[in-house]
């Protein structure tokens, strides 16, 4: 029986973590690894690859605990306790609600409310207060950098918030909705009131009412995805007890790199360059030869596929646009074909985008308008923990050239 993506035999399992058979099925009797019947083979029992990983990581925390924690920032083991988010076998929880359920009904307010751990009477109230100030005379978005203006507008609004520093979870929780209030009605270039997937739909494509919920839904699956890059340096601004605005305005600056928000970007040039239907397959083909990475396809915590783009793309087909349908219909099916990998939320945001034809910026600005909410919510976090996030650094440079002592570890390296 050959090993998939998602299972191993049994021989495979036991050589991957260097251990007898007898031993793998100690940890199956254990609960340290799960097991099943293999298709065709009742007689076989197949391995999960993603708890073998996990088992191979503890060992090595065992052996090497500093070479393990240098690991832990590339996709490792945990390194913050946090109580928001739980990636779980391919499901996605907002504190203990399945995200993907939550997001066919739940606003984004709804969404902050519960991310933000706000009492029902308070979380009712929180959206209807004042948004922060927007500065005057903002330009307008560019399409080709739709975040340094949200970005820009954070240290003048929180110059004339005089409640800014306030950090207690209430507070915090009032700021972050005014800032989540002003952010969106920049975003839309819309001051009217309401939620933020009306206000935006308004903004951005008036004449198609139907875009309101689409937009709801690609803000709520959003708002927070555990630890990743922007949510990690929201953290780090927190503990350095920087006001909420400042911590927005870091997880922002970290959002426009290249390798995080800019995934949207690549998906929508893919998308162009594909153009009809029938070249999608070509188009990949060609990017696999000449050694591309194809953007918007495949999740190391979702090896099934990522939830989050499923639903997206439901909601994409639902839009009518048959013509955009087909040709993301298309990339989807060549994808699987060619990279055996199914969509993430990046060809999610930009498929919606383009179903219901939202401006351009639209895919990245749904992520960090939504996101924004994760990054309070880690923020509220953070301030409660009271802790400076300080990492230390294994230092690999010369060694000092000043006179050591002997009994210096450095001196007897030499």
């Amino acid at each position: 029986m050959e090993a998939d993506r998602y299972f191993l035999t049994a021989e495979q399992a036991a050589a991957a973590l260097g251990v007898t058979k007898a031993t793998l099925y100690a940890y199956t009797s254990r609960g340290l690894l799960r097991s099943e019947p293999a298709p065709g083979r009742p007689r076989e029992r197949r391995y999960s690859r993603e708890d073998m990983e996990r088992l191979r990581e503890r060992k090595e925390i065992r052996r090497d605990p500093a070479q393990a924690t240098a690991r832990g920032l590339h996709w490792g083991q945990p390194v913050l306790e946090s109580g928001i988010t739980l990636i779980h076998e391919g499901g996605l929880y907002y504190r203990g609600h399945d995200a993907i359920q939550f997001a066919q009904t739940a606003s984004l307010e709804q969404t902050a409310g519960l991310l933000w751990a706000a009492e029902p009477s308070e979380a009712e109230g929180l959206f209807q207060r004042e948004s922060a100030h927007a500065p005057r005379g903002l330009p307008h978005l560019r399409a080709g950098d739709p975040l340094s203006l949200l970005q820009a507008s954070l240290p003048l609004a929180a110059a004339a918030d005089r409640r800014s520093h306030h950090l207690r979870p209430a507070a915090v929780r009032q700021t972050g909705a005014r800032i989540l209030n002003m952010l969106t009605r920049i975003a839309a270039h819309c001051d009217r009131q309401g939620p933020a997937h009306s206000v935006l739909q308004i903004g951005w494509a008036p004449r198609c009412p139907a875009a309101a919920d689409a937009i709801r839904a690609a803000l709520v699956l959003s708002a927070d995805h555990e630890l990743n890059v922007s949510a990690f340096v929201a953290r780090c601004a927190a503990s350095a007890q920087a006001s909420p605005y400042d911590v927005v305005a870091a997880a922002l600056a970290t959002l426009k790199g290249s390798l995080h928000g800019g995934a949207t970007e690549r998906v929508a040039a893919l998308l162009a360059e594909v153009q009809t239907p029938r070249r999608a397959t070509a188009v990949l083909a060609s990017r696999l030869r000449r050694g591309e990475r194809i953007p918007g396809f495949g999740h190391p915590l979702y090896p099934r596929g990522d939830p989050r783009a499923a639903l997206l793309l439901r909601l994409a087909e639902a839009s009518g646009n048959r013509a955009e349908w087909r040709l993301v219909r298309s990339l989807r099916s060549a994808g699987a074909r060619l990279l055996d990998d199914l969509p993430n939320l990046d060809f999610g945001l930009v498929a919606l985008a383009r179903a219901y034809r939202l401006p351009e910026p639209a895919p990245l600005l749904l992520f960090a308008l939504g996101r924004t909410v994760g990054w309070i919510a880690h923020a509220i976090e953070q301030y409660a923990d009271g802790h400076l996030i300080r990492p230390r650094a294994r230092y690999t440079g010369p060694v000092p050239y000043a006179p050591l002592h002997a009994e210096s570890p450095l001196f007897q390296r030499r």
